[in-house]
């Protein structure tokens, strides 16, 4: 898009398009609980993890065969995590994923709400970079067809 400043010369305005995300609705089952009765603090990860692969299904990335294919691998390299309000067994939940950035790194932002209530119980981020193998080079920016499918 091109719009002038007050001298009358254009500018090039960028357009943030409306921003990946899905969400996913779970239940919590009972392995899934710690000696508290409260969803053990690792579990969440999985939750993301359904949310992650739910995203990049709805924009046509398979990330296993990608890998297989090209030899390219996106590792979870950092993940935070903020607890708010536990789930417990039987909790029906949802687990919304939101595309952050698709360029240099994959940033997502993970959100769960416990139902029918939408009371928040934890957010987090995570952040996958690019990698080669065999010798898991790290490449500077993620591929053109993978931000591509993600940027829409």
């Amino acid at each position: 898009m091109t719009n002038s400043d007050q001298r009358g010369e254009a500018i090039e305005v960028m357009v943030q398009p409306e921003k990946r995300k899905c969400s996913v609705e779970l239940t919590v089952p009972f392995h899934d609980m710690d000696a508290m009765q409260v969803v053990y603090h690792g579990n969440y990860l999985k939750y993301f993890d359904v949310a992650r692969h739910r995203l990049f299904e709805q924009a046509g990335i398979d990330l296993y065969e990608y890998g297989m294919k090209t030899g390219i691998l996106f590792p979870i390299v950092k993940q935070n995590t903020k607890y708010i309000f536990p789930l417990r067994v039987g909790d029906r939940f949802v687990c919304e994923a939101m595309l952050k950035e698709a360029r240099r790194q994959i940033v997502l932002d993970f959100e769960i709400r416990k139902l029918p209530e939408e009371v928040v119980c934890a957010r987090s981020q995570s952040v996958q970079v690019t990698v080669r193998r065999p010798d898991f080079k790290l490449e500077l920016s993620i591929p053109k067809d993978i931000r591509q499918a993600l940027l829409g």
